[in-house]
């Protein structure tokens, strides 16, 4: 029998409730959130549940959305993948403006670098993770430079607009 979406999605409100949400197809993968206090559960959940058998974490990234409300600004997509059944599936969390989730390194041993890329890019701090540093920019770096508050070039440059990346600018 063939690990059906609707099944996924009873197996995670039986276990979590209302702390499960918003499930949808995206892209031929199917997504959800989960409230960023449970997530850890959530993820382990999937990987331990002899029904779901999601035991591949494929992806973790962090997104900056500079427009939402303080309680969304920041987001953490968790990908992974049954292959027994081959079905994907994608988890999102969202964050606030300082953002904090716990880390799933001991799940996952693969998340290690992309929980410190989460935290070099955007500064996501992930409680619990054996060596969160940064992995691919300098030490001395004090910003995170994927935050959308950052402008991407000089100022004086006129060949590039950052509001074509998402990103807003002030006139002076």
């Amino acid at each position: 029998m063939a690990l059906e979406t609707a099944y996924i999605q009873e197996k995670l409100n039986e276990k979590f409730g209302n702390n499960v949400l918003n499930f949808e197809m995206s892209r031929d993968i199917f997504s959800f959130e989960a409230a960023p206090n449970l997530i850890r559960e959530v993820i382990r959940f999937l990987k331990e549940e002899e029904t779901l058998n999601f035991h591949f974490l494929t992806d973790l990234a962090g997104i900056h959305f500079p427009d939402n409300d303080e309680e969304h600004q920041f987001s953490v997509v968790y990908q992974m993948h049954n292959w027994i059944e081959n079905v994907r599936i994608r988890i999102k969390t969202f964050l606030p403006e300082n953002p904090q989730t716990d880390t799933i390194t001991d799940l996952f041993l693969c998340a290690n670098w992309m929980e410190r890329e989460a935290w070099d890019f955007y500064g996501i701090d992930f409680k619990g993770h054996p060596q969160l540093k940064r992995i691919l920019n300098m030490n001395e770096m004090v910003s995170h430079p994927m935050r959308k508050e950052f402008p991407m070039e000089d100022s004086g440059r006129t060949d590039k607009d950052d509001r074509f990346f998402g990103r807003t600018t002030t006139n002076s």
